[in-house]
């Protein structure tokens, strides 16, 4: 029978997502409505190692929900995943009493949970904090909706001057490994062509393309590039394409940043909220090593080692998609 846990640890750890405050928030009162200490960890794992750990109560987490960002701050920790570095983390956290951790991140930071529990036997439960949506087991992660609509609002301005001008631009979007925010953002705005890790780009069908478009006199054409796309990004993209179009007035955006920012959207603080309930509710159940993810608008639980093995996967059909709708 598991233990019973009294208190328990939060942190945000990796790249920052919108909502993420909306998630500690979450944590921290539903764990003191069941009467449970709750401890904010503040830069990620590197916290728990330097014990920079702060007693939260619900004024801590007070005017939050809408602010982008982490109030706990978040960074990468290469000691925690030395033998040395958990171990002194785990010394820490049991001076404090702390029996019970919720992490809000990406694969990255499940990986660390699950070494960490499996040696320690201290349950972890993770939350999907990332903008990429790249983690398999759940249909939202916390602040993907912010990014993608932080991306469609830029995008939609970028076409208001390539009409203006009869021009193609190129827009890189963020996804190292994962295509979702230049596949959502790219259909949202009518984009010609998106190009995704996930896909062989195929540059002389992308040339092509833009070549017969310049014979029907459609000068106004937006390519969506992610940033991991194997092509090496929209600058990568963009030579080439002047290359072989040089009468084609052709210019490069590049996003960054400015997508993991903002006030999160009214989507990502409420998968934050029922996140952050539900993982206060699976360490007093009893769960191990699990994260909380939502699949046909419930509730759903998957093992951490599985989300960092599987990743989302794009379907063809979506694919199929873009190419009938940027005929």
């Amino acid at each position: 029978m598991a233990k019973k846990v009294t208190k328990i640890g939060v942190l945000t750890s990796g790249g920052d997502s919108p909502g993420m405050n909306a998630a500690i928030r979450a944590v921290v009162r539903t764990g003191n409505y069941y009467g449970l200490d709750v401890f904010g960890i503040m830069r990620g794992y590197s916290g728990i190692i330097e014990n920079d750990i702060v007693p939260m109560h619900s004024r801590s987490v007070a005017n939050i929900i809408q602010r982008g960002g982490t109030i706990l701050k978040t960074a990468r920790c290469k000691e925690f995943f030395q033998p040395e570095g958990r171990k002194k983390a785990y010394e820490n956290l049991k001076k404090l009493g702390i029996d019970g951790l919720v992490i809000i991140g990406g694969d990255g930071s499940f990986r660390g949970a699950d070494i960490f529990s499996r040696e320690f036997d201290i349950p972890c439960i993770g939350l999907p904090g990332t903008i990429d949506k790249d983690i398999a087991g759940t249909d939202f992660t916390i602040g993907f909706d912010t990014a993608v609509n932080t991306a469609v609002e830029a995008i939609d301005k970028i076409r208001d001057t390539a009409d203006a001008h009869d021009r193609l631009f190129i827009i890189e979007v963020m996804g190292r490994d994962a295509g979702y925010i230049a596949l959502h953002s790219g259909i949202a705005t009518g984009a010609e062509h998106i190009l995704i890790p996930e896909r062989k780009t195929d540059i002389e069908e992308l040339v092509a393309s833009l070549q017969e478009k310049e014979r029907r006199k459609k000068l106004v054409n937006m390519v969506v590039v992610a940033e991991g796309d194997e092509f090496g990004g929209a600058n990568e993209v963009a030579k080439v394409v002047k290359e072989r179009l040089p009468f084609t007035d052709t210019r490069v955006c590049i996003l960054g940043h400015i997508q993991r920012g903002g006030s999160p959207t009214c989507l990502d603080r409420l998968i934050a909220s029922r996140m952050g309930y539900a993982a206060v509710e699976s360490l007093l159940e009893g769960r191990h090593n699990v994260m909380v993810g939502i699949l046909n608008n419930r509730m759903h639980y998957t093992l951490l080692e599985r989300a960092v093995k599987s990743k989302q996967k794009i379907s063809d059909e979506w694919i199929k998609i873009v190419k009938i709708l940027a005929s």
